[in-house]
């Protein structure tokens, strides 16, 4: 047998072993399952590594807001918020006064608030605190959602009930009774019985009304469950008073259990304008945002 290879065969076969290993490689590379969340920076590092590079995942926030008195531009807030990439800032219905966030509720309307947030890190247990004040002339009309919250998962809202436990969310409603005006807890996680978010039966205060011009201290806290137990865990504390504070499960599904945004919706609804509506435009202030990733 003759094992001699013309010098040109030898080149030719080198350079098609060559080709064929760097495709492999390179066809590897581009089925590779990505790891993390979809909001996660190893998935948008590999999806665009220029914008993965660019964004900004924060974990802790501090902030009073302090910016002279006008428009609150995004990239205030942006910088606020610890540099974050932020969806639904609109500067025609966010103003700063007097060192306090200020949001603006259009009228003859429902979800014409501010309507904002902001990818945080992904965690299983976070915390925030926020003061909270309505304008002297606010109308409570039935009531809306208010101030900051977390979203888990695919963070669901709107009346989109969480029972395929694939997320959920915490956020904060005012609420009026015709007789009394009040916060309560507004949660979406697996085992809520409608659509639309639980409250627990829970208020602040747990008699009387809330008083237009006075401030009010917000202590919201989120630990995430693992698998289907129960082991998360909800708290919401309103000028010291412990409002909830019980053992939850949020999700059912692994992939899905982490702590990954920051909300702030200010809006009035409700859904009928005719039910949650108002004639009038209103105002809401926010002072002293602190954000902390636990885990």
């Amino acid at each position: 047998m003759n094992l001699k290879m013309n010098p040109m065969h030898f080149i030719a076969s080198l350079l098609l072993v060559l080709s064929l290993s760097f495709y492999g490689c390179e066809k590897d590379k581009t089925e590779e399952p990505t790891p993390g969340s979809i909001n996660s920076p190893e998935k948008l590092a590999s999806a665009n590594p220029a914008a993965a590079a660019a964004a900004v995942y924060p974990s802790n926030i501090n902030t009073g807001f302090n910016h002279a008195d006008g428009a609150y531009t995004y990239g205030e807030a942006s910088a606020d918020f610890g540099g974050a990439s932020l969806t639904g800032w609109n500067e025609s219905r966010a103003y700063i006064s007097g060192n306090w966030a200020r949001a603006t509720l259009a009228p003859n309307s429902v979800s014409n608030g501010l309507i904002a947030g902001a990818d945080i890190s992904d965690g299983s247990a976070y915390e925030a605190t926020f003061k909270v004040r309505f304008h002297s002339q606010f109308d409570w009309s039935r009531g809306g959602k208010v101030g900051f919250g977390f979203l888990i998962g695919e963070g669901n809202t709107g009346c989109d009930i969480a029972s395929d436990g694939n997320g959920g969310s915490l956020r904060l409603m005012w609420y009026n009774t015709g007789s009394r005006v009040f916060f309560q807890p507004y949660v979406y996680h697996r085992d809520m019985a409608g659509p639309c978010g639980d409250t627990f039966g829970k208020s602040y205060p747990s008699s009387g009304s809330l008083v237009k011009g006075d401030t009010y201290t917000v202590h919201l806290y989120v630990k995430s469950n693992t698998g289907s137990s129960k082991n998360g865990w909800v708290q919401v504390i309103i000028n010291g008073t412990t409002v909830l504070d019980q053992s939850i499960r949020w999700t059912t599904n692994d992939a899905q259990r982490l702590i990954n945004r920051l909300s702030f919706h200010n809006f009035r609804g409700g859904k009928d304008v005719a039910v949650w509506g108002s004639s009038q435009t209103s105002y809401i202030y926010f002072d002293d945002l602190v954000v902390n990733k636990i885990n």
